[in-house]
């Protein structure tokens, strides 16, 4: 995990818009007959049919790596989130959230005070770095460093302990690096390949920043480069971090070092960090932590220091002066993922503020924008999905009944959450003022650190929310047996929520949203937690067996899938998510067979309410992606592209073959014998 909390982009595309219309109607919009694209048969490619009319029409802009029906609903919060900083800045309260939100953003956008700066804001922290003497010192520093967010090393933080959920845990994680993951350093694609010759490059135009003139700064980037490719090669790779059994490694603090790190003080260090009041942690992949110890033996004090300075550097970048700034953007944002400009400024002073205090923003959000009948539609949507998968599993015929029993339970335990928290977080102790942009975002990262830490030895709080009201996503947290919508994702763009028709709410929100969050209470990974959060094994051995051969046709499907260049999808990496997908779909329509819409069958502009659903699930992920973007997430992610979450899992649905008379000779079609028969 990252505590690095600023700078986080509220994530973006489950939803999306039409105007609802009866068979009397005439249409203003229904963009389901807007976007289609009709030169392609729906067997063939039924993303590109449902979205591709829309896609050929508005093209990417340059400022985006991807386009599609969330950022349009994204760009609509935007403006109300940059109304509400301008009014907060008007107002001019000298206290509370008032104060922090507008004096935030004057920082912000204090685009004079930001250039004339420079790198001063780090000035301190690099002089502590250049001052380092021993290896002794290098820990010191790196535990002082990770309290306000630059994460040297290795990765840490605080989370529910998986086989104990009512327990707060410290967890410590692989880390360290400064490409995305692992396979950027040893991947041999042409892409990834570029991209780690870029690399080099970026390290030294900061060091030349900073003073270094070149030839220093490319010996700084070469031993840093070496450094963390030594770290990459002990790190795991993207589709082990999903087994939670392998990922859990609970060790005493003061065995850390002789288990682990002879040359770490860990009690030491830990104890500077904040963690207390536990005597022991969690270690995700103990091999790691074996090999920095090595690392950090190995290598020669400049170099650490050499380290340090970049990952400090690099992680403040975007809150400083346009030197800094571009170097990063052209690196992490232009090289890796494919944009071709920035976002304006107070776009990304808005992407800033939601990681810094994105919950105090948030409540100024829900009383301006969320409406509570919309909010009682939603909560709705997810009884109706929750009996719906109950009636399913009620009729498996290849899981026993006491597994069964057991499911039917956890299903029932799952808590909503919908529209924002009951007890907002206080933010009164973080000092945000009109001074260096980059140290509020240092004090917000210090503030976050000792909020997380304080929950050391404390009950878990289940109220706690992970996401703000004005986040447009949602999640499933199984440490907790939840499902979490946040206000936002009610957000249409242009429309009320009074407007939709249910065949299109069904297929965007109770199928690709609700319905795929629970679904995440019961695939590959979240199978493995009963109804109270904890990692236990509640599934008969024979389910289990069942369960992962049916799973594992799936896993093969999506391994056979090229979205670009020699670039497969990774079927295990994204198996959790597509399990989701194709779960989601199944309630989701399950819930929409026992709606009155489905069941008088009228058509709206020519559609049946199945096609509706269908083209309403695939309109949600209507996003068209720059081929940097889509390369990048086949390494770093274990959600397939857009495309995929369409084209992949409704091969599967038997009904998708009714409503589009689907058969054999079409690219979509699959004989029954090869579907996944899971849910």
């Amino acid at each position: 995990m990252n505590k690095t909390f600023i700078g986080m982009i509220a994530a973006a595309s489950f939803f999306s818009a039409c105007n609802q219309q009866t068979p009397k109607e005439t249409p203003k919009q229904d963009m389901l007959l807007a976007d289609l694209d009709t030169t392609v048969k729906p067997g063939e490619d039924f993303f590109q049919y449902a979205n591709g009319g829309w896609i050929k029409n508005h093209p990417i802009p340059g400022d985006e790596i991807a386009y599609g029906i969330g950022e349009l609903v994204q760009k609509e919060l935007y403006v109300k989130l940059k109304t509400i900083n301008e009014e907060a800045l008007k107002k001019g309260d000298k206290t509370g959230a008032g104060q922090r939100i507008g004096d935030f953003w004057y920082s912000a956008m204090d685009t004079n005070a930001i250039e004339k700066e420079g790198a001063q804001p780090l000035r301190e922290e690099l002089s502590k770095i250049a001052g380092m003497n021993t290896k002794e010192d290098v820990m010191a520093q790196a535990a002082h460093m990770h309290s306000y967010g630059a994460n040297v090393f290795f990765d840490e933080g605080v989370t529910q302990d998986p086989k104990h959920s009512d327990v707060e845990a410290y967890t410590m994680t692989q880390g360290g690096l400064g490409m995305p993951n692992r396979d950027y350093y040893f991947n041999t694609d042409a892409r990834t390949a570029k991209i780690r010759s870029l690399y080099p490059g970026y390290i030294a135009t900061l060091f030349r920043l900073l003073g270094s003139d070149s030839i220093e700064a490319n010996k700084k980037a070469a031993n840093i480069v070496a450094l963390e490719t030594a770290l990459a090669k002990s790190s795991r790779k993207l589709e082990d971090l999903r087994d939670p059994y392998s990922n859990y490694n609970k060790f005493s603090i003061a065995k850390l070092r002789s288990a682990l790190s002879p040359g770490i003080e860990w009690p030491k260090y830990l104890e500077q960090m904040g963690v207390k009041h536990v005597d022991s942690v969690i270690v995700g992949q103990p091999e790691f932590y074996k090999a920095l110890d090595k690392v950090i033996a190995g290598t020669d004090m400049q170099t650490l220091k050499d380290y340090m300075a970049f990952h400090l550097v690099a992680t403040f970048a975007n809150y400083l002066s346009t030197p800094f700034e571009q170097a990063n953007f052209n690196f992490y944002s232009k090289a890796i993922r494919g944009a071709e400009v920035e976002h304006p400024r107070w776009r990304r002073a808005l992407d800033a503020e939601e990681g810094a205090i994105g919950e105090e923003l948030g409540q100024l959000f829900v009383k301006e924008y969320f409406n509570a009948t919309a909010k009682a539609r939603y909560e709705q949507i997810v009884e109706n999905v929750r009996n719906a998968y109950k009636a399913r599993i009620e009729k498996l015929d290849w899981m026993t009944d006491t597994t069964k029993q057991k499911a039917i339970h956890k299903l029932m335990a799952i808590k909503k959450k919908v529209g924002y928290p009951d007890k907002w977080k206080d933010f009164s102790a973080l000092k945000i003022d009109r001074g260096p942009y980059a140290l509020n975002m240092m004090r917000a990262n210090e503030w976050w650190n000792n909020y997380e830490m304080s929950k050391l030895g404390k009950p878990v709080n289940r109220d706690e929310w992970s996401m703000t009201p004005q986040t447009y996503n949602a999640y499933y947290n199984e440490s907790n047996n939840e499902i979490v919508l946040p206000a936002a994702m009610m957000t249409v763009p242009g429309f009320k929520d009074a407007d939709l028709d249910d065949a299109l709410v069904y297929g965007y929100t109770a199928a690709s949203t609700v319905g795929h969050e629970i679904t995440h209470g019961f695939d590959d990974e979240g199978r493995k937690f009963d109804e109270q959060g904890n990692l236990a094994s509640w599934w008969s051995s024979t389910d289990t067996a069942q369960f992962m051969k049916r799973a594992e046709i799936l896993s093969g499907q999506f391994n056979k899938m090229v979205p670009i260049d020699t670039l497969h999808i990774n079927g295990k990496a994204t198996l959790g998510e597509n399990l989701a997908d194709l779960g989601g779909i199944l309630i989701g329509l399950d819930a929409f067979k026992q709606t009155e819409t489905y069941k008088k069958g009228e058509k709206i502009n020519g559609m049946t309410p199945l096609q509706r659903f269908f083209l309403g699930y695939s309109l949600g992920w209507l996003l068209a992606e720059r081929p940097e973007k889509v390369a990048t997430q086949l390494l770093t992610d274990v959600h397939a592209p857009a495309k995929y979450r369409v084209n992949g899992p409704f091969p599967n649905v038997p009904e998708f073959y009714e409503a589009f008379g689907i058969k054999p000779g079409d690219k979509m079609y699959l004989p029954d014998s090869l579907r996944v028969h899971l849910w």
